[in-house]
């Protein structure tokens, strides 16, 4: 009977033993498998989903998501405006739910789709824009061109439409200067 109950007590043990390794393992794992995210990964699976986005500058934007890229983030505010944030303005975001896609499925030409190209789109349809700057400015304008790693824009009036009189400079934007641009 001393036998049977040390052996049981030691299958015990061993089982023990063997359950903390494996939780171990799995705990283990996943963080390896948790580094291996990146912010578009969260992002992706939040579209359509109401968030709040916290930028550079202290801005604060609140809608849904509606189109992310490799460098930058589109949200949908109030029906009326839409936000592209470069991704390396964004201070934290609140409202992305547990989802994640899996790093590299957003497919090779989503990949390339920088802040440039999103950029380029903006010019391309001449909407004015109110664009706000890592230092807490806000300058508004339509973007004339945009560069591999800058824009320029026409300033003038956030209810004007671009005209040669309404014009009051151009200004050259970095993109490492921007918090994010609004466009209506």
């Amino acid at each position: 009977m001393r036998w049977e109950s040390l052996f049981a007590d030691l299958d015990s043990q061993m089982e023990e033993l063997e359950a903390a390794e494996l939780a171990s393992e799995v705990a283990d794992r996943t963080r390896r498998e948790v580094a291996l995210f990146r912010l578009v990964d969260r992002l992706r699976p939040a579209f359509g989903h109401p968030v709040t986005v916290f930028t550079l500058g202290g801005g604060k934007v609140a809608g849904h998501v509606s189109g992310v890229g490799a460098d930058w983030l589109l949200v949908a505010e109030d029906f009326r405006f839409e936000v592209l944030m470069p991704l390396d303005s964004i201070t934290g975001i609140t409202g992305l739910g547990n989802l994640t896609a899996a790093p590299g499925s957003e497919g090779k030409v989503a990949a390339r789709l920088t802040l440039g190209h999103a950029l380029r789109g903006v010019a391309r349809d001449r909407s004015s824009v109110a664009v706000s700057l890592r230092d807490s400015t806000t300058v508004t304008g339509t973007i004339d061109r945009v560069g591999a790693d800058f824009f320029e824009m026409a300033e003038h009036g956030p209810a004007e439409i671009r005209r040669a009189r309404d014009v009051k400079g151009v200004r050259t934007v970095p993109f490492g200067g921007v918090s994010f641009v609004r466009r209506s």
